[in-house]
């Protein structure tokens, strides 16, 4: 019996579905079945009952689900007491690209109530040097959208952010509930740097294509998000920007952009070989929260 069977079954027994036990443990499903089949032969009992539709436990895989979650806990506290008495402690660096997004802190902060004794390190830096930093070894987790994502760096897609638009105090958009992404062709737009922010500059673009037109783009260029606040607040340009940002955006107003309605996708990046425990947790706790906050439930709605 080999520790990452015990794992598979608990992650099963919690989902009570293989494909999504899979995507939590970053195998195909094939090798999960067969690794939990080699399971029972071993035991020489069921411990799952197995339909096209349905899976469940049986009286015996409750009973063992009970004594493999202490199992692994176990050696999870055996690790810890042995890095504890060598004094090291296990470390992770974490990407994020802008200080004043709140997703990764949030996820950060369950991985660090769940692992106390992990050290982060977060690294500011754009989604491109994220990717050449997770291929080379220095990041071991991302935060970004992955649509440019190069071969090697794998993404778990757990947030689909709305889109709106800082705009200064007194502006004609501030009197709107949401502002038509078309009125935007009459403003001049802050994007991003290119060689920090290509996906999301694309993104924007693309957007006011849909909407019938090519943005004029302001000529000044900012290194942060509070800095870009700060050219909306002094009435040079408006600025789009994810929800998930404005709280810690003063002297601004920010209003959700319709016509259409647009959500950004946030997605969780790291190396595609890296199976280690605290990688998989930063995924694991990103779906958890996705889950509890909606964070994919994208309303059903006609934006006007």
């Amino acid at each position: 019996m080999e520790l990452r069977q015990l794992r598979y079954f608990v992650t099963l027994a919690e989902e009570l579905h293989f494909g999504r036990a899979a995507a939590r443990e970053h195998i195909v499903q094939s090798a999960l079945s067969q690794q939990l089949q080699r399971l029972e032969r071993e035991l020489g009992v069921r411990l799952l009952e197995r339909s096209t539709h349905h899976v469940g436990l049986t009286a015996a895989g409750a009973a063992f689900l009970v004594e493999a979650r202490q199992i692994l806990a176990h050696v999870d506290r055996a690790a810890q007491v042995a890095r504890s008495a060598a004094g090291t402690f296990p470390s992770l660096r974490v990407g994020i690209i802008d200080a004043s997004y709140d997703s990764m802190p949030q996820i950060l902060h369950e991985v660090q109530a769940r692992y106390p004794d992990l050290v982060i390190h977060q690294v500011e830096a754009g989604v491109p040097e994220q990717y050449q930093q997770l291929l080379d070894g220095r990041l071991d987790v991302g935060i970004g959208r992955a649509a440019l994502a190069p071969p090697g760096v794998a993404s778990h897609l757990f947030r689909k952010d709305p889109l709106g638009v800082l705009v200064p105090d007194g502006h004609r958009f501030t009197s709107l509930d949401g502002v038509p992404v078309a009125t935007l062709a009459q403003e001049p737009l802050l994007l991003a740097e290119d060689v920090q922010a290509p996906e999301f500059n694309q993104f924007v673009v693309e957007m006011c294509r849909s909407a019938g037109f090519t943005p004029a783009v302001y000529e000044g260029t900012v290194e942060s998000i509070r800095a870009a606040a700060a050219l909306v607040a002094a009435g040079r340009c408006l600025y789009c920007v994810p929800s998930s940002c404005i709280s810690a955006l003063p002297g601004t107003i920010w209003r959700p952009l319709i016509e259409p309605v647009s959500h950004y996708p946030w997605s969780i990046l790291w190396r595609a070989t890296d199976a280690s425990d605290h990688v998989r947790a930063i995924v694991t706790c990103a779906r958890a929260m996705s889950q509890r906050l909606g964070w994919l439930a994208v309303p059903d709605r006609t934006a006007g």
